[in-house]
């Protein structure tokens, strides 16, 4: 059974081909031509965090293409009174086509997938959030051409979505260039394994200079907000502005997963200029999660 945890669960080329299957589809719906390759599936989406695109996104990619997804919160089933993360799994993976998950802990998505008899969808962990980097990849894609041996810059907090920039960097060829403060880098183990593809920039300056990409997310992830004050002094000199891009790449994009803290990690400014592609980079979680899926359940379908 294959698992979508994190960049690394599939093939660099399976990914390549994937991200020009999402641009096919993303046509073909803004053709009204979309084809129902999801009759009769059912996606089974399990919330331990709050979300706003991933849910939306998820389940218009399943409606639209003839399949409906059933949304979960601890509140509604056992899995929130205490039942354990094997038995919910070996249930679940019996009704439903696919399982998608937001969950907190990293470990605790693996252990789902052990149990599971269908394809299990890292919606977002405290450790990678895969699919939003697939939205990423996508958008520069879209607009720019191949992202292989481009440079991309990471402005913040070494975060989940950092951890899955660093996969992304290995996967699809790119080098991405860190600006952290101090204490706030990538895990040790993630920076050695993947050495070759990173560079742990001294400033924010010297990050974005002559970069293609620029990225950035929250100073303070859900579940760090007891953090925030002390997060906001560390990384005052953090914030992206149209001051700060100007040292990238005369055609550089600016992306950021949103929800975004404006006056924060990014200026309102610079989300409203001409090289922010935020609301491209949101619509395209619909469409590089169909490809995703429809990867996904025809493999399961094969097996």
């Amino acid at each position: 059974m294959q698992h979508f945890l994190t960049l690394l669960d599939l093939p660099a080329d399976v990914l390549q081909r994937m991200i020009h299957r999402a641009i096919e589809l993303k046509m073909l719906h803004h053709q009204k031509q979309l084809p129902q390759i999801f009759g009769g599936a059912v996606l089974g989406m399990i919330f331990e965090k709050s979300s706003t695109r991933t849910r939306v996104s998820f389940e218009v990619a399943m409606t639209q293409c003839g399949g409906s997804a059933i949304f979960l919160s601890p509140r509604d089933a056992q899995f929130g009174r205490g039942e354990p993360i094997e038995d919910t799994a070996r249930v679940l993976s019996r009704m439903v086509s696919a399982l998608m998950i937001r969950t907190f802990e990293h470990q605790s998505i693996e252990r789902f997938a052990q149990f599971s008899k269908v394809p299990v969808i890292n919606a977002l962990t405290d450790e990678h959030h895969p699919c939003q980097v697939l939205a990423d990849i996508q958008t520069f894609v879209e607009r720019k051409g191949s992202i292989h041996g481009k440079k991309v810059a990471w402005i913040g907090d070494g975060n989940n979505m950092c951890n899955s920039y660093i996969h992304a960097a290995k996967q699809f060829g790119f080098v991405l260039y860190i600006a952290s403060p101090k204490g706030y880098h990538p895990a040790e183990s993630l920076l050695t394994e993947f050495s070759s593809q990173i560079v742990l920039a001294n400033t924010p300056k010297e990050a974005v200079m002559d970069a293609d990409l620029v990225v950035t997310d929250v100073w303070a992830s859900m579940g760090q907000e007891e953090e925030q004050i002390v997060r906001k002094e560390h990384f005052r000199a953090y914030q992206v502005t149209p001051a700060l891009m100007d040292f990238a790449h005369p055609d550089a994009l600016f992306m950021h997963c949103l929800p975004a803290h404006r006056g924060e990690e990014v200026s309102h400014e610079m989300l409203e200029d001409p090289r922010s592609v935020v609301w491209d980079e949101a619509e395209n979680r619909i469409h590089v999660q169909r490809a995703l899926l429809e990867y996904l359940l025809l493999k399961a379908d094969h097996s």
